[in-house]
């Protein structure tokens, strides 16, 4: 493995001398989302392995190249997960891209998301120097959380070695409910519920039907059950629900057509944007799918206090991802300056180079 990682550091040293950029890939499940990618692939698949494993403290590190499959399965043994639930969107998705991507699954809003489960990194350079951030328990914070940084950053900051994940006990139990109840009733009934103590897990509302998972202890979730009322869905056709509205199986992400999901205040109100809508995250996050206009879609994210992301195909012309605020973009340089001043990791691939 020392021997890789050498040849790693050779390579980004190669790269930054030259000018030219690196593409970190993993298993490129998720090569769709965010700007085109260019530049020499780096393979991290090679460097594989769960490095330490703590039941008792809830910690697994892993290296970057590890199966994500791999790694949720010796969490699995030990009635543990990734609670975030993140995508893997096919076959051969790393641990690396799994927290490269950033993204989140339908517990997300009950939980945390990916980022607020990074422990620690270990990472090399745009310089081709090998650093370490955090740890492998909360404490370890101070200043900028470099670590976290990483979560989102498609590979634009620096080449992920390894990541510490808080992990945590699966729930006790599931049951899903399912309403009939048009989008504007469903987000009023959500937010309605999101202000209670209900061991609400995900939800998801499309085509007039609202979809509720509750995970918890049996006595909880008998409680909220006779609370709440709908219709108990079997746990067969449950399990596959929530299975494919995060790999995005579910048919409403099946058409084709540009993805835009906007995040947004979820006592938002029924967006004026005439196109199929999916809704999760108790109104939080908004799909939206078809030709829409990309300015169009930003200015009602904007007005709502939101942003808007071009998440799979699409025109990409105008960007993939909404506009920074101009302080934010400020802070965004002198991170990307002093983790990789050269441009080497990913040039493109969060926002057009100038």
């Amino acid at each position: 493995m020392d021997e890789l990682i050498r040849e790693w550091r050779d390579r980004v040293r190669a790269s930054a001398s030259r000018g030219e950029s690196l593409q970190l890939r993993g298993g490129g499940t998720k090569d769709f989302y965010g700007g085109p990618t260019a530049g020499e692939i780096l393979d991290s698949r090679d460097y594989a392995g769960v490095v330490a494993y703590e039941p008792t403290e809830l910690v697994i590190t892993a290296r970057c190249g590890t199966p994500l499959a791999d790694l949720q399965s010796v969490l699995a043994e030990r009635g543990q997960e990734l609670p975030f639930e993140p995508p893997a969107f096919g076959e051969g998705a790393t641990v690396g891209g799994c927290v490269a991507a950033g993204l989140s699954g339908p517990r997300r809003s009950s939980v945390g998301a990916l980022r607020d489960f990074v422990l620690g990194t270990r990472i090399i350079d745009g310089r081709g120097e090998v650093l370490r951030f955090g740890g492998q328990v909360m404490k370890n914070v101070a200043g900028y959380d470099v670590s976290r940084l990483m979560a989102g950053s498609l590979g634009t900051l620096a080449l992920m070695l390894e990541v510490s994940l808080k992990v945590l006990p699966k729930p006790v139990a599931e049951r899903t409910l399912r309403f009939e109840l048009q989008q504007a009733e469903a987000l009023s009934r959500l937010n309605a519920w999101g202000g209670r103590p209900l061991p609400i897990g995900a939800s998801f509302w499309h085509d007039g039907v609202l979809s509720l998972r509750l995970c918890g202890a049996e006595a909880a979730i008998d409680a909220a059950g006779r609370e709440l009322g709908g219709d108990v869905v079997a746990a067969d056709e449950a399990t596959a629900l929530w299975r494919d509205l995060r790999e995005h199986r579910h048919p409403f992400f099946q058409s084709g057509e540009a993805l835009w999901r906007l995040a947004v205040p979820s006592d938002v109100a029924v967006l004026p944007l005439e196109a199929p809508v999916a809704v999760e995250w108790g109104g939080a996050q908004r799909w939206f799918r078809g030709g829409l206009p990309a300015q169009r879609v930003r200015e009602v994210a904007e007005a709502v206090g939101g942003h808007a992301t071009l998440f799979r195909g699409g025109d990409k012309g105008d960007g993939v991802f909404h506009p920074l605020p101009a302080t934010i973009a400020r802070i965004n340089r002198r991170v990307k300056e002093a983790l990789d001043p050269e441009d080497v990791f990913g040039r493109g691939r969060m926002y057009p180079v100038d």
